[in-house]
């Protein structure tokens, strides 16, 4: 993973709400401000009661159960398949350990894999990366040896002083007073490219946060869509990644919530902490 890429690398979307519709008052009294209606008889009032239970019924059956129905045919979907495996728990652990803050100790299967690579894309996507002792050991906790071997120099070299300069901070990685530098990747889900026993790819789509928050930033905090795809080995009884490569989307449509400020982010970082991610 380049700098480059960290920079420009990471999108949000908003949630939704509900709208009340007040309807206008007549000066009559008739909410719908016109001529009055006839007066409706007990009867039809209970006729359209009755409809309306009914409606409802039909519809919480038709949604029982999550609204898809239980296939007794035939197997689930075979992992690796078109449809999108489960991400509902599923009993397994998804770690056994850290090693630092980051998890460690994955399943030798599909399923460790996927965690693995959700896990790792969080820690090469953080604000760690930026700083010199803790992207080393970012390095060599997810690569394997001779992979992290091969990087540590190239990386110390694209990290330079005039690259963390350009991101605003100085030349050990650190924000200016007052400000606070965000870095965090959010895996949205994993899919296996291909698995073979000691060996897998998996590819990670994920949103972002990356920039700097806080007075007089040029900077701001900006969000992203990308595709992470790791080349995973087992090595030394544990996942690690021997090669990686990332590209833009798939990205939704932007949401229609207003940016917040500066200091609800910079709050907002330090209140909400990070997930451990499973498959």
């Amino acid at each position: 993973m380049s700098p480059g890429d960290e920079h420009d690398s990471f999108g949000g979307v908003g949630g939704s709400g509900q709208t009340r519709t007040r309807l206008p008052e007549g000066n009559s009294g008739d909410v719908y401000g016109g001529a009055r209606r006839p007066v409706r008889s007990s009867r039809s009032l209970i006729t359209v009661v009755g409809v309306v239970v009914l409606l409802l019924a039909a519809i919480a059956f038709a949604n029982r159960g999550g609204g898809a129905p239980t296939d007794t045919t035939g197997d689930s979907p075979r992992k690796g398949a078109t449809a999108a495996d489960p991400t509902a728990a599923t009993g397994v652990r998804p770690v056994t350990g850290k090693l630092g803050a980051i998890p460690t100790g994955y399943a030798h299967d599909e399923q460790g894999a996927q965690s693995a690579a959700s896990n790792y894309a969080v820690a090469l996507g953080s604000d760690g990366m930026f700083k010199l002792e803790s992207r080393h050991r970012i390095v060599d906790t997810v690569y394997t040896p001779d992979a992290a071997a091969k990087l540590r120099g190239p990386q110390d070299a694209a990290y330079s002083a005039e690259f963390l300069k350009k991101m605003g901070l100085d030349a050990n990685g650190e924000a200016p007073v007052g400000n606070t530098f965000i870095s965090r990747t959010i895996p949205v889900g994993t899919k296996v490219e291909s698995f073979s026993g000691d060996t897998a790819k998996v590819s990670v789509w994920y949103t972002g946060l990356i920039g700097m928050s806080g007075p007089g930033s040029t900077d701001p905090v900006s969000t992203t869509w990308k595709t992470w795809t790791f080349d995973l080995r087992w090595t030394d009884n544990d996942w690690k990644v021997i090669d990686d490569s990332q590209k833009d989307g798939p990205a939704p449509v932007p949401g229609d919530i207003a940016a917040s400020s500066a200091d609800e982010i910079s709050k907002a970082v330090e209140e909400f902490g990070g997930f451990t991610y499973a498959r």
